[in-house]
């Protein structure tokens, strides 16, 4: 996934209204919301992305839906889309838009498009201890930067970097594109996959083995290795304990998948300095519970030779909050609104 932010407001027109939009736009599902200003949830649905030719019909289905109450003037998208001044482009949907004729279309005052794990990343100062999972020890420092990442249609990443005073705490979302680093392996059987990979792609990222299609990804790749034919499986499938039950190799890549993201998670740990923890989201992660937890995750999270020890001391978390893109659309339209 990429990242960058766009904002676009009306000359002269105040940035007033008692609803707000706020959207989380990704290549598989579309979610939008109305939000009171103090954040209440008012009302939200959830679309496949592929049913909309554009950014337009979704919000304008969405708005159609929302009866009796007040039309929102202001809006926060989160995108899964590179961001560039006026331009955002989709990575994986062929939806792309400018940021001011999609304000002007649908006859906004103000709107806020930001890159996907930006806002989740502005969501975590405002996680409730019930909205996140540990796994593994650690205990956060105070006031240092913070790494967000997760797999979904692809991999997401972004950071927190402390501002304001200690009385007025306020975070900076580093804006990147992490997810679309070299992927590398840590064992012989992870090096033989990715061989196969690069004989496929000019480039193997960590987002082609770490997000769904990332999972068939890994699936195909021990299936070929292992001679055997490979099923037509879902990523859903690939990780369905059910399944994984009978078919050795969906147990694999599930498991060889939660190995990989330890790897990348630690490298974007030590890359930040994220002594104020890791957290993990993306719509993949969540659905594994326990098994996450269980899995090689921590280990090689912590496996990086003479830094084991600095990284033994950062925790980890799994969101478990149900929109937490939302809630960063929130506190960017409260930026905004003060």
């Amino acid at each position: 996934m990429t990242a960058g932010t766009g904002q676009q407001s009306r000359p002269g027109s105040p940035a007033t209204g008692t609803t707000w939009l706020v959207g989380d736009i990704g290549g598989t599902n579309a979610r939008f919301g109305l939000i009171a200003p103090g954040g209440a949830l008012l009302r939200m649905n959830t679309y496949a992305s592929d049913d909309f030719a554009t950014i337009d019909d979704a919000i304008r289905t969405f708005l159609d839906t929302t009866g009796d109450l007040p039309r929102p003037l202001l809006g926060a998208l989160s995108i899964a889309a590179a961001i560039t001044a006026d331009q955002l482009r989709m990575t994986n949907h062929p939806c792309s838009s400018s940021v001011t004729g999609l304000r002007d279309r649908l006859g906004f005052e103000r709107l806020v498009a930001i890159n996907d794990f930006t806002a989740v990343a502005m969501a975590v100062p405002l996680l409730a201890e019930a909205d996140r999972m540990p796994v593994g020890g650690g205990a956060p420092l105070a006031r240092r930067t913070i790494a967000v990442l997760g797999p979904g249609s692809g991999l997401g990443a972004s950071g927190l970097v402390p501002a304001g005073s200690e009385a007025d705490p306020e975070w900076t979302a580093l804006a990147g594109e992490g997810g679309h680093a070299t992927m590398a392996p840590a064992s012989d059987r992870e090096s033989a996959v990715l061989d196969l990979m690069r004989a496929r792609f000019d480039h193997v990222s960590a987002e082609r083995v770490l997000s769904g299609p990332g999972l068939v990804n890994l699936y195909n790749g021990l299936a070929a290795l292992d001679g055997v034919p490979a099923a037509p499986y879902t990523p859903a499938q690939i990780t369905d304990p059910e399944i994984g039950g009978r078919d050795r190799l969906c147990r694999e890549a599930t498991e060889m998948f939660c190995a990989m993201l330890g790897t990348v998670s630690g490298n974007l740990a030590l890359t930040l300095g994220a002594q104020g923890g890791v957290y993990i989201a993306g719509g993949i992660v969540p659905k594994l519970g326990s098994r996450f937890a269980e899995s090689a995750f921590r280990e090689r999270f912590e496996a990086k030779g003479r830094m084991r020890p600095y990284l033994a001391s950062i925790p980890t978390y799994v969101i478990t909050h149900r929109l937490p893109a939302f809630l960063g659309c929130a506190a960017e339209l409260a930026k905004h609104a003060r």
